[in-house]
């Protein structure tokens, strides 16, 4: 040939170029169902969908996340409930008393 044919297909021990690097890493950890701990909500995590705090996060596959209040979490809960990987939820807060923590 010329010297300008493509190169040869990857073999089966060839990563395709999108498995490599990032986009290989989260393949991966998604395959293997490793996730990342989650962290107590704060003052700073806020409602996607009014801007209340936040007393829900719903991790979604491909390390997507939503927040919820806990009213908009209720509204959701049954259709969050198909589609999550995992479900933090932290509405007990709401019933307890700041004294109750020190019993």
């Amino acid at each position: 040939m010329d010297g300008l044919s493509a190169p040869p297909p990857p073999g089966p021990e060839d990563p395709a170029p999108e498995e490599t690097g990032t986009v290989h890493e989260a393949r991966r950890r998604l395959m293997t169902g490793a996730i990342a701990p989650t962290r107590p909500l704060t003052a700073l995590d806020l409602c996607d969908r009014c801007g209340a705090p936040a007393y829900v996060r719903v991790l979604l596959p491909g390390s997507g996340e939503l927040l919820f209040c806990a009213h908009h979490n209720r509204k959701h809960a049954d259709a969050l409930a198909k589609i999550a990987v995992e479900i933090q939820d932290e509405t007990g807060r709401l019933a307890s008393k700041p004294g109750d923590a020190a019993s």
